[in-house]
């Protein structure tokens, strides 16, 4: 898959702020998806404990079967810190390498993290999105930002994600009495098509099949290299 590219890397974290703060004004929140959705990708990242080697994996499902269709790994040194609200410019790079190798470009992409539920309004999902040109939602366990009601415990049920009065995505229950998702925008999809397609993608499992995988395979990339 090739894309162009939309910035360096070499900044530190003011920089990586300013930027952010740049490219939040190029976020697209509508729905341009395609009808119907034929492919969807997954997108997660883990790194040793205590490391810098992070690990990166990108799947690609067919709609409505999830059949795995195409899968691509990166593995790089990462010296950008941990710091809350940055972790794109620590995990985006190579995130970005793996998707260099594959040979299918998805409809839209999955990715384990926020979207505009940011207090930036960009999050990994729509840095993502801006790199690649594609529809991207965020698929978050946990919230970084933002108010809401609690929702209730049935497949569907969901509330607003508000920051300052403002929806910036939305609170679901994926599966009968299970803990929700925090799923968010990330580029060129509204509110309302992330929670369809994470509820398209969604089975057995809280989370929805394509990042579900891509955890997986990360998990797996980072275990064989100790």
């Amino acid at each position: 898959m090739e894309f162009a590219e939309l910035h360096g890397w070499k900044v530190d974290c003011h920089g990586a702020i300013a930027l952010q703060q740049a490219l939040a004004g190029q976020v697209r929140v509508q729905k341009r998806l395609p009808q119907p959705v034929a492919t969807v990708a997954g997108v997660d990242v883990s790194y040793e404990k205590h490391g810098d080697l992070f690990f990166a994996a990108v799947v690609v499902l067919k709609l409505p079967s999830l059949e795995l269709i195409d899968q691509a790994h990166a593995v790089a040194r990462v010296d950008f810190p941990y710091v809350p609200g940055l972790l794109s410019f620590r995990e985006l790079p190579v995130v970005l390498d793996a998707f260099r190798g594959l040979s299918t470009i998805p409809d839209a992409v999955l990715v384990d993290g926020q979207g505009i539920a940011h207090p930036r309004r960009l999050g990994l999902a729509s840095h993502l999105g801006l790199w690649l040109d594609l529809p991207t939602v965020g698929c978050a366990k946990s919230r970084l930002c933002g108010e809401h009601a609690e929702p209730g415990m049935r497949r569907g049920d969901l509330v607003p994600l508000l920051l300052k009065e403002d929806e910036v995505g939305a609170v679901l229950t994926t599966r009968d009495r299970v803990k929700p998702m925090y799923i968010s925008p990330g580029h060129l999809i509204d509110v309302a098509g992330a929670v369809e397609l994470v509820l398209a993608c969604t089975r057995r499992y809280r989370m929805p099949e394509p990042t579900r995988l891509a955890h997986h395979l990360s998990n797996r990339l980072r275990q064989a290299a100790l």
